[in-house]
């Protein structure tokens, strides 16, 4: 283990991570004492006690990976979470129909990713299922508003008819 300290390696390691923990206590300092001057917010009282959890999380990973580091140097597998085994798919047995040769005449139906595919027999692409969120949605037109359902906003309607065509004129 003293040589893996000693190392030149993890002795950058070790002054990365102190330069880091004392920036983090320096940066919690500055915005402490700002949040008591004349111009402090609430904002500054939370970084202030923000900035030390950053500095604990750069302790705490320097110790995690020299403990890593370690195991991996005295042959120890390093700890891992165990993930679920998969099921491994059964091999199929083929089908009559697979087995049945294709007659000369008959050419195999193309598939989507051969080059005799055209767009038209491809499946779309998920981007082309349907409208976009990047582009504006289509507004449906409106019926027009007749003065026997609404006679003012008929008459506004007709008013911004007259504003556009003016509007188009000039």
């Amino acid at each position: 283990m003293r040589q893996l300290v000693f190392s030149p390696r993890w002795i950058v390691w070790h002054l990365l991570t102190l330069g880091a923990m004392a920036a983090c206590v320096w940066l919690s300092k500055w915005q402490w004492d700002r949040a008591g001057s004349n111009l402090g917010t609430a904002a500054n009282v939370g970084y202030g006690l923000q900035w030390p959890f950053f500095a604990l999380f750069f302790g705490y990973m320097w110790w995690r990976f020299l403990r890593l580091e370690a195991r991996r140097l005295e042959g120890e597998e390093p700890e891992e979470h165990e993930t679920p085994a998969v099921p491994t798919a059964e091999p199929r047995a083929p089908k009559e129909i697979d087995q049945v040769p294709l007659a000369p005449e008959t050419a195999p139906e193309p598939r989507a990713n051969d080059a005799a595919t055209t767009e038209d027999d491809r499946e779309p692409a998920p981007w082309d299922r349907g409208p976009s969120p990047f582009t504006p949605t289509p507004v449906p037109a409106a019926k027009p508003v007749t003065d026997d359902e609404d006679p003012r906003l008929a008459a506004y309607n007709r008013m911004l008819a007259q504003l556009a065509a003016r509007d188009q004129e000039s």
